[in-house]
């Protein structure tokens, strides 16, 4: 385990050292052909494995970590926005890094690189299966072999998402910090009307969903570093009873196994409107219907390498937390709460004359593709040919983008 404190803010995961991450619904893309970056439409919510320990299997809280809701075959993609000072980010899939493909390990790694640069890399839709493209992370069940996990190491143990954070050390942080604020005193120099600072992220907008149905009031971005990325998601609900205190409870964990896929369940209780406290009856722990990240469509989206020396980094995570996937049914009855609307049907978005976009940072080098990862094939291959309506943007609809405290979350074994 790792001493630092992982907290949740709103629907925000803050990692030591001023990471912050934001799991974000949007559209599935199609499986063939290379697509353009598409919108966000919303936060997943996230609640603390802890807060419900009475509910989960054993096996989930002796991990530890968050819960999210998502349904089979959602796609999502993780937002770094709001992060505050550099940091080296590993995500895992299932265990297994979705940059270089290979099983998680403790430390960073330049050969193959093993980890997303923030504030660099603003988000990360997708696995690094291509030259200058990631695949879709898109939600699949345990069990079938379709998870990239399954499909790099031949078994399916873990699933959900792991993500583990590494600050600069401390000199040259210092040099960093001593640019940043050389920086912010030459734009102070600057005539003109003074406006936001800029921050670190991507930029605000690829638009301004209202809520979980189809969005409206997409605009241009309006700048480098003070947005949510990929449209400027509504949050959804906080955690019951408002946002989470700074110095609230933890989340435990000890060793443990992931429980295995059972789409047959007994029918949940009645839930409480989103966001509403769960009933106060606990009932007693069942198997969970486990959920992981197989790959979907191919989006033009660059992981960038990282241009320090390894050195620069800290030997040792500052933090790291665990990121249950749970299906709805699971989710109200764990939470008590409802789970989110299904998910935006893609060809009225597109229809609608709604926006897609392009980022592409003129001075960041992508990563080559990752072999392990090129091999995934997508969820279809396992679970079927996918019938949504599909419908190409046309060319006016894809939007070119320039580059661009909560409560504590304690670790498990994993």
């Amino acid at each position: 385990m790792t001493g630092g404190r992982v907290r949740i803010d709103g629907n925000t995961l803050r990692l030591p050292g001023g990471v912050a991450v934001r799991f974000v619904r949007t559209l599935r893309l199609p499986e063939s052909g290379t697509h353009p970056q598409p919108p966000g439409l919303g936060e997943f919510p996230v609640r603390r494995v802890a807060d419900h320990a009475d509910r989960v299997p054993e096996r989930m809280r002796a991990r530890g970590g968050v819960l999210l809701p998502v349904y089979l075959r959602e796609a999502m993609w993780l937002s770094f926005a709001g992060t505050t000072e550099p940091a080296a980010l590993q995500v895992g899939v299932g265990k297994v890094c979705a940059v270089s493909g290979e099983p998680w390990r403790d430390r960073l790694s330049r050969r193959p690189q093993n980890y997303v640069v923030l504030p660099r890399q603003p988000w990360l839709d997708g696995i690094n299966s291509g030259t200058g493209t990631v695949r879709q992370f898109v939600a699949v069940p345990l069990g079938l072999g379709a998870t990239v996990e399954g499909q790099v190491t031949g078994e399916e143990v873990w699933g959900g998402v792991q993500l583990r954070s590494f600050p600069l050390k401390e000199r040259p942080l210092a040099e960093w910090r001593r640019r940043e604020r050389e920086r912010e005193r030459q734009r102070a120099r600057q005539p003109g009307p003074a406006g936001p600072p800029t921050g670190y992220g991507p930029p605000t907008g690829y638009g301004t969903p209202t809520g979980y149905g189809m969005p409206t009031g997409y605009g241009p971005p309006a700048g480098h570093g003070t947005g949510s990325g990929h449209g400027t998601a509504p949050p959804m609900a906080a955690p019951p009873g408002g946002p989470a205190s700074p110095d609230g409870p933890a989340i435990p964990g000890a060793p443990g196994s992931p429980p295995a896929w059972s789409p047959g369940t007994a029918p949940p209780p009645p839930a409480a409107p989103f966001g509403a406290a769960p009933p106060p009856a606990a009932a007693p722990p069942r198997r969970a219907a486990a959920m992981g990240l197989g790959a979907g469509g191919a989006m033009r989206q660059e992981v960038y390498r990282d241009d320090r020396p390894l050195g620069d980094w800290s030997e040792e995570p500052a933090g790291r937390v665990f990121v249950h996937l749970v299906t709805p049914p699971e989710w109200r009855r764990i939470t008590g709460e409802a789970p989110p609307p299904s998910p935006v049907d893609r060809a009225a978005y597109t229809r609608a004359g709604l926006p897609w976009y392009d980022y592409y940072d003129a001075d960041a080098e992508d990563l080559a593709p990752a072999d392990a990862l090129e091999a995934v094939e997508p969820v279809g291959a396992w679970l079927g040919d996918d019938l949504d309506p599909w419908q190409a943007p046309s060319a006016g609809q894809v939007t070119p983008l320039q580059d661009a405290p909560g409560a504590p979350v304690e670790d498990g074994e994993w």
